[in-house]
């Protein structure tokens, strides 16, 4: 063999061995991309659960987390993975600041659920009934129009304030819920407020629950909710 002829094989060795590494490579990396998109495929997109509340909802008075809602965060998470919930409730609102609030808040998180717990601050304003029932409804529509199912969590006012407007503080939710065919908790507090020990189970104010009744409204609000969750 002559000299001058083996740097051409050797070349050639080098050669060959490249292209085998490249083709193996290519062998191997080609079904990545597919793989990807069919993992992409198979996750299910996460649903939104969006809550529009008062100091009800929003944890006044308690610790981050002990409130029901993120309590009812951590019930989805473990019987109905898919799920995320949005706590949009603020403390002192009123139905008039949920019906300025609800339309940025459905365009930003585009929710499948929306509980709307409003109302109390109202009363304990004084604001006309009339009003609250507008900017009830017009919070129930705007979800509705966003493709929303409405589960409206409604609350009573104390014997003290009379029957009558009791009677019609009430009649705000069961008619909306009626008109707009909505899922409806009358009373988001019952078992809590009714008890015959109820003041051992809010806080000094005798309005806020203590940590310790949350999970008994998780408990009232599951059977209402769990249906919606299905659809």
């Amino acid at each position: 063999m002559k000299r001058g002829l083996a740097p051409r094989a050797g070349g050639r060795g080098r050669l060959h061995f490249s292209l085998c590494l490249l083709s193996l490579l290519a062998a191997v990396a080609t079904p990545v991309a597919p793989l990807r998109a069919a993992a992409s495929a198979a996750a299910p997109a996460e649903r939104v659960l969006l809550v529009v509340g008062d100091s009800l909802s929003a944890e006044y008075g308690l610790a981050r987390g002990q409130g029901w809602v993120a309590l009812l965060g951590q019930r989805l998470a473990a019987e109905r993975p898919g799920w995320r919930v949005v706590n949009a409730s603020i403390s002192g609102d009123t139905t008039a600041g949920g019906r300025t609030r609800i339309g940025p808040l459905l365009a930003q998180h585009r929710p499948r659920i929306v509980i709307v717990e409003l109302g109390g601050n109202d009363a304990l304003r004084g604001l006309p009934l009339t009003s609250s029932r507008e900017n009830l409804d017009a919070i129930t529509v705007a979800a509705q129009n966003a493709g929303a199912r409405v589960l409206i969590a409604g609350i009573q006012m104390p014997p003290n304030y009379g029957r009558q407007y009791m009677q019609d503080f009430a009649a705000l939710y069961a008619d909306t819920a009626k008109q707009h065919r909505t899922a409806l908790l009358p009373f988001i507090l019952a078992g809590i407020a009714d008890r015959p020990d109820a003041d051992a189970w809010f806080q000094a104010d005798r309005i806020h629950p203590l940590a310790k009744a949350h999970p008994i409204i998780v408990e009232h609000v599951w059977p209402v909710l769990a249906p919606m969750l299905e659809r």
